[in-house]
């Protein structure tokens, strides 16, 4: 992850943001179409779900540029998982569901470039979590 690819997402963020209610509901009506089998791991009304995605996401951004401070966010996020029974796998269905949303909300301004950098920095984020979860696991073990 660049600091030119932590910029476009930042900055791409930015045009989210005004319509974060929509992203984050679009967001879990592609999960639950993709992977109707996860269904079961929410409530039956995800808006407060989508709320809290968007306000992860927004903070999350924000912090781009100081991953490191994110490490105990990331540990406390990943034992909740752990908690819901949300499985290492399921995070490249999430990455794909979170692309396909951002590409519809940003519309003309998604291209290449902008995907490759929600890629990285969603990749970063995701093997951080998968590799807490794991070590939560294990110390749960």
């Amino acid at each position: 992850m660049t600091n030119k690819q932590i910029e476009l997402v930042q900055q791409s963020w930015e045009l989210v943001k005004p319509i974060a209610k929509e992203a984050g509901q679009l967001f879990y009506l592609h999960l639950f179409t993709t992977a109707p089998q996860i269904r079961h791991l929410f409530k039956e009304d995800i808006s407060e779900q989508a709320a809290k995605l968007v306000r992860m996401l927004t903070y999350i951004v924000s912090m781009l540029k100081r991953l490191d401070d994110l490490g105990p966010d990331i540990e406390r996020l990943a034992a909740a998982h752990n908690g819901y029974g949300a499985k290492p796998e399921y995070y490249d269905i999430v990455g794909a569901c979170l692309i396909k949303t951002l590409q519809a909300g940003l519309d003309k301004a998604w291209n290449e470039e902008l995907a490759d950098a929600w890629v990285a920095v969603y990749t970063t984020l995701k093997e951080a979590m998968i590799n807490a979860q794991i070590k939560h696991s294990a110390e749960a073990a």
